[in-house]
């Protein structure tokens, strides 16, 4: 493993310790908790395991496929120059999710329950997309998996995607029957995941 697969890695960890230190602040800004994992059901469980897999498998899968590279052919064939961009696009996503989740301020929350919605935030990157923290963990797992290609890394990022979605979907559904009239116009002029502002329409 070179010295920037390594800090690559590194973005990765530094990421998830930020994740929990402003998960922590936006609890406290809330005056309530904001992990509501813990009380998923059905779909959204599974999501919430699909995320927790995500991370750990982009985490400890190249580890792994470096101590037995001969068990994983994307590692032992992957071309050195892939660790730059790699980097690159790792690290852009890591401060857009940050900067996104600072952007919810109280209004974070790491689950979705239909008793615990915060306000609607729209502005500033959420013009850009409805879900820029996500975009940005996904940036940050596909930046980790071009730079340190392994199949774990790989079924990392695929699982992330998937399991967003599924989260997305019941995120909306309760965001919908909360701010109604609001998140229908916001839908209407934001994409879900990233594009340019646009007319009211269907989402």
């Amino acid at each position: 493993m070179t010295l920037l697969q390594r800090m690559t890695l590194s973005i990765l960890v530094l990421y998830l310790l930020a994740f929990f230190v402003g998960s922590a602040l936006a609890a406290r800004a809330a005056g309530r908790p904001v992990w509501l994992f813990g009380s998923a059901r059905g779909a959204d469980r599974l999501a919430a395991m699909g995320f927790r897999a995500s991370f750990a498998l982009a985490l400890f899968g190249p580890v792994l496929s470096a101590l037995l590279p001969t068990l994983d052919p994307l590692w032992r064939n992957s071309p050195d120059w892939l660790a730059v961009p790699g980097h690159l696009v790792a690290v852009a996503g890591a401060m857009l999710a940050f900067a996104a989740q600072m952007a919810m301020g109280a209004s974070w929350r790491v689950g979705v329950r239909s008793d615990a919605v915060g306000d609607l935030v729209t502005g500033g990157l959420y013009t850009l997309s409805r879900n820029p923290t996500f975009l940005g963990q996904a940036l940050l797992l596909f930046g980790v998996v071009i730079a340190l290609p392994s199949f774990a890394g790989l079924a990392a990022a695929v699982l992330f995607v998937v399991s967003a979605e599924t989260q997305i979907r019941s995120e909306e559904a309760v965001l919908r029957k909360t701010h109604g009239a609001a998140f229908a116009n916001f839908t209407g002029r934001v994409p879900r995941w990233i594009g340019w502002p646009r007319g009211a329409g269907r989402p």
